[in-house]
């Protein structure tokens, strides 16, 4: 028998004690605290996002089923379903917000030179945004439309690793094109969006922060041609042009040359309009690099999919962001296990057996060794791998 620590706690020694101390300073989450730390609800809550609890008893009835090994996991505090709900909606969901921030530096750092289907040394991302329904009567605060409720997750991901640069959680109500307001513009980073986010000022901004960007047109817009560029048909383009806008707000909120590429997709049978301020990489790698947001939309649906964050166990707003914010954690801290112990598995497979063997006492490489990489290809071909080697 191995006397050693249990998977889950070598799982968490992955989470920096210093850093996730300075978090929970900074917002005073242990003021007035005696018996049950930060420390104990993030375990307790990354515990329910490992093992798909339904509700805070199912956490409390779970974890207290452990008995001896609660303490070994590192869980020091009395686990009950009133302590952890009234932590969830008392103490400063900042605290994991910045955590999550914390695990992302470190992930950034691991997956900068991966490689995500077209070869570039500099930053790409993705930016789009997800909508998490509530139910209205539960959650009045995130009122949407007459009869519904939502949050927005919105999301920058580093393509290098499909690793989350940037998240915000806002209410529903909120357009997702005011986030870009929120954004640093990072210098010769590529900043790839969906024609949601045209808004020329905006844009313009993304521009004098000398960073670029690639987004979709819409159908009908006023521009003035000055040069055409020669483009092979046989690849699917269909013009390549420097334009400037004639419209009056636009001309006058973006004053300088824009490029034009249009590109049929021969998948689809759609002909698609894209606009960017980049005059340096070639018409087709700036249609691949549109292609490649499709991954914010995997991000998405595997996070939605796999962990707890469209069924939540508060109701407050502090609640619902301590919640996606620690899911948040967890997902960062698989990729970084996962490129730090050399895994072949991708994150779905990992989350599964860690969901098993959270409380065994055995290496954490070898909770992992038994499976084999052509068995999970069988069997998961039909899942989302945003980390498929």
């Amino acid at each position: 028998m191995n006397a050693g620590k249990t998977v889950f706690a070598q799982l968490m020694d992955f989470i920096p004690a210093r850093e996730f101390s300075g978090c929970v300073d900074r917002y005073q989450g242990n003021y007035k605290v005696s018996r049950f730390s930060c420390w104990d609800q993030f375990l307790c809550m990354a515990f329910a996002q490992l093992t798909y609890r339904e509700s805070l008893r199912d956490i409390e009835t779970c974890l207290r089923a452990l008995g001896p090994r609660l303490y070994h996991a590192g869980i020091r505090g009395h686990v009950a379903h009133s302590t952890l709900a009234d932590a969830n909606e008392t103490r400063d969901w900042r605290i994991y917000a910045d955590l999550a921030h914390v695990l992302i530096r470190t992930a950034r750092q691991l997956y900068a030179n991966e490689d995500f289907g077209v070869e570039l040394e500099q930053a790409v991302y993705a930016l789009d945004c997800t909508t998490i329904d509530l139910c209205l009567s539960l959650f009045p605060w995130a009122r949407y439309r007459t009869k519904n409720a939502a949050v927005k997750m919105h999301t920058l991901l580093d393509l290098h690793g499909n690793i989350p640069a940037f998240i915000d959680v806002t209410p529903a109500k909120i357009h997702e094109i005011h986030i870009l307001d929120e954004l640093l513009p990072e210098p010769g980073s590529i900043y790839i969006v969906d024609r949601a986010y045209l808004d020329f000022e905006r844009l313009y901004r993304l521009k004098q922060g000398l960073a670029f960007f690639i987004i979709r047109s819409r159908k009908r817009f006023c521009f003035r041609r000055l040069h055409s560029h020669l483009i092979d048909k046989n690849t699917g383009l269909r013009c390549d042009q420097t334009i400037l806008l004639k419209s009056f707000y636009p001309a006058k909120f973006y004053p300088e040359p824009l490029r034009r590429i249009r590109y049929h997709d021969v998948e689809t049978d759609k002909n698609l309009t894209f606009l960017t301020n980049n005059f340096l990489l070639p018409a087709l790698i700036i249609t691949q690099l549109y292609k490649c947001r499709w991954q914010v939309e995997l991000f998405f649906k595997w996070i939605k999919q796999h962990l707890r964050i469209k069924k939540f166990y508060g109701l407050s707003p502090n609640a619902v962001k301590t919640q996606i914010w620690i899911a948040i954690s967890i997902y960062v801290l698989l990729a970084i296990v996962r490129k730090q112990l050399g895994l072949e598995l991708t994150l779905y497979p990992m989350s599964q057996i860690l969901s098993l063997t959270l409380f065994e006492k055995m290496p954490l490489l070898e909770a992992f060794s038994h499976t084999n990489r052509q068995d999970e290809l069988d069997l998961l071909s039909n899942q989302l791998d945003l980390f498929d080697l």
